[in-house]
């Protein structure tokens, strides 16, 4: 258990009765917390020794007042022996319980994990989007499935979560569940906040991911290239379904908008920015945090195009957008019609905004980071690290230019 405990007795002379005789307080301390208690006895304060923490003396007060403090002072020394002997941690809560006899709550991660979901679910729209309530049900799901596999139970008290529960965790999302590594460490990251949950609430003693780590791998973004956007917008499909498709993504890859963000829109986002001209100010769904775009005439032009659009007028939105199910779905045909060997997917387009449309045209990147409505630098600073690949590979062809040209000067000369 480890658990540092000290006891101390020392009398409040602010709090003396009529008589002047001073109360004596008990001080129990666990691992840095404190609990305060009354032990009943007074005693006159210039009698009392506080190094000693006891009366001064041998006389027969003495010797019943120490005595009392020593039988409490044993109770103690006694339930702690006994919480070692039963594997229970060692707290203010449970020591208490002991020596009143009450018997220990027992707190079990399954409700606990249960009830900051539904806190979840009842904020969503406020400070929650739909896809974190989701994320934390599926975290729940797998946890519970952990149990079962693992333990063979249903439920778990909260106080038997240790670093070995932690890593065996771990270990069944990356074998048993074939999660990757950031999703592995996105489900280990969201059963760590409920195990902070525990923490801010005194429920545990000690932290089972003190010595644990994991590290999200960065994963490289795709993104179009301007010859592919070009294909793109010259592609004449001929159905009306790829042509809303191509559009809408097209929009998306001029505004740098995530599809929830896109689905929200409405005229009322747009408005006459600092330049005078159009802007989309937008609270971004994912984070909250305001994303201010200025209108690209590519984006301009897609909005103008579908504004007598029957859904546009009828549900008030600023785009006819489908499901994100199908827009994806779609997209797998259009890349296939345009000869793009890329899994081309609806975010994609913000990947694309990021580099192809901003980044790559020298638009600074704290500029972009604001567009995209990030929170940290940090994200927006991946987008550069791919632009500094690309710059590599284009270097790369140019030197294998150079280096053929070179030889074929020297062969001329030598001739």
């Amino acid at each position: 258990m480890n658990a540092t405990i000290s006891i101390l007795f020392y009398i409040k002379r602010a709090k003396a009765n009529a008589q002047g005789l001073a109360p004596i307080f008990q001080r129990i301390t666990i691992n840095g917390r404190r609990l305060d208690n009354s032990t009943g006895k007074f005693v006159d304060p210039s009698k009392w020794h506080p190094e000693m923490s006891k009366m001064r003396g041998n006389s027969e007060e003495a010797r019943l007042i120490n005595g009392h403090l020593d039988n409490l002072r044993t109770k103690i020394l006694i339930a702690e022996k006994e919480l070692n002997k039963k594997d229970i941690p060692v707290n203010l809560e449970t020591l208490k319980n002991m020596l009143l006899g009450t018997k220990e709550r027992q707190r079990l991660l399954v409700p606990i994990f249960e009830e900051h979901n539904n806190k979840i679910k009842e904020l969503l729209g406020i400070e929650y989007a739909p896809g974190t309530y989701e994320r934390y049900q599926t975290s729940l799901k797998h946890t519970k499935d952990f149990l079962n596999w693992k333990y063979n139970i249903s439920d778990i008290d909260i106080t038997k979560i240790d670093h070995a529960f932690i890593t065996d965790y771990e270990f069944y999302l990356r074998s048993v569940r074939k999660c990757a590594n950031n999703t592995a460490v996105k489900y280990i990251k969201n059963f760590n906040k409920i195990i902070k949950l525990c923490l801010a609430n005194d429920w545990l003693d000690k932290n089972p991911f003190a010595n644990y780590k994991s590290k999200v791998k960065e994963v490289e973004r795709v993104y179009l290239s301007e010859v592919e956007i070009q294909n793109i917008i010259n592609k004449d499909f001929k159905t009306e379904r790829l042509s809303l498709v191509r559009d809408i993504f097209l929009f998306s890859c001029f505004t740098g908008l995530a599809y929830i963000d896109v689905k929200n829109l409405t005229k009322s986002h747009i408005s006459i920015g600092i330049d005078g001209d159009k802007w989309i100010f937008k609270n971004r769904q994912k984070t909250d945090t305001t994303s201010k775009i200025p209108l690209l005439p590519t984006a301009q032009e897609i909005i103008n195009k579908y504004s007598e659009h029957p859904v546009c007028k009828n549900e008030k939105r600023l785009l006819p957008i489908l499901s994100n199910q199908k827009m994806n779905a779609y997209l797998k045909e259009i890349a296939d019609l345009c000869e793009i060997n890329k899994d081309l997917t609806f975010h994609i387009a913000r990947h694309t905004f990021a580099t192809t449309i901003t980044l790559s045209n020298g638009v600074p990147i704290e500029t972009v980071s604001k567009m995209l409505g990030h929170t940290n630098l940090k994200t927006t600073q991946h987008y550069a690290k791919i632009l500094d690949k690309k710059i590599s590979e284009d270097m790369m062809i140019l030197k294998s230019k150079f280096t053929s040209k070179t030889q074929k000067e020297k062969k001329s000369s030598s001739i």
